[in-house]
């Protein structure tokens, strides 16, 4: 059955699945933008393929005719031929293996433990609370983790947070004062260095270069 696109679906941009990401992410991304103009099914079978290319184009276009009586059944065609580019997903056991390096801040090892937390579906608060508490160094923060368990990872990002400001500060402070000492130290030098112009000249150097000789009588 042929199918008019609506007009206003002509402004409609999305990038185009070429097999190499997720298909489920993909579908996803679809729904949701075509969401935005209408939820007719016949329109979205008809419009899907539209967001295909390479490989996954040539795949449509080779099924079988009515073959795919709804969008449904579109999908799930779609998502089984493509189960394999799914990208593999992590578990809690890749927090295993992190550790703080030396020299590394609270802030860029957070940033790195999020990262890869991120990418764990249903992260259990309880397992991401112990693997950051054995992967850091002894410090104020893994004090404050045991003292008082926070309730969500929400929580645990806002407290990482108040002690990254910390750190910071602290070294800033140290920063700071070490420069203060310093230019102390030099300016001291300057002030004792003695100077070559100086109109005080060493005492024991003798006052002329020539001197007449006396002669006795």
């Amino acid at each position: 059955m042929e199918v008019e696109l609506p007009t206003r679906w002509k402004g409609l941009t999305m990038s185009q699945y070429d097999v190499t990401t997720d298909p489920k992410e993909h579908v996803d991304v679809f729904t949701t933008q075509a969401g935005l103009y209408t939820s007719d099914d016949a329109i979205l079978c008809r419009v899907f393929p539209t967001s295909l290319k390479g490989p996954a184009l040539n795949w449509f276009t080779r099924l079988p005719p009515n073959s795919i009586d709804c969008f449904d059944t579109l999908v799930t065609r779609f998502d089984i031929q493509f189960a394999t580019c799914k990208p593999h997903h992590l578990t809690s056991l890749a927090l295993v293996n992190i550790r703080q390096e030396k020299g590394e801040s609270l802030r860029e090892f957070m940033e790195r433990f999020g990262k890869i937390s991120l990418n764990i579906s249903n992260l259990n608060l309880e397992v991401a609370t112990h693997h950051l508490v054995t992967a850091l160094k002894p410090d104020p923060f893994i004090d404050s983790l045991c003292k008082k368990h926070v309730s969500n990872l929400d929580e645990l990002r806002t407290k990482a947070t108040k002690f990254m400001q910390m750190e910071e500060l602290k070294e800033f402070r140290s920063t700071t004062q070490s420069d203060t000492w310093e230019k102390k130290y030099i300016d001291r030098e300057r002030v004792l260095a003695p100077r070559p112009n100086s109109r005080f000249k060493d005492s024991r150097q003798p006052k002329y270069n020539r001197y007449t000789p006396l002669v006795s009588n």
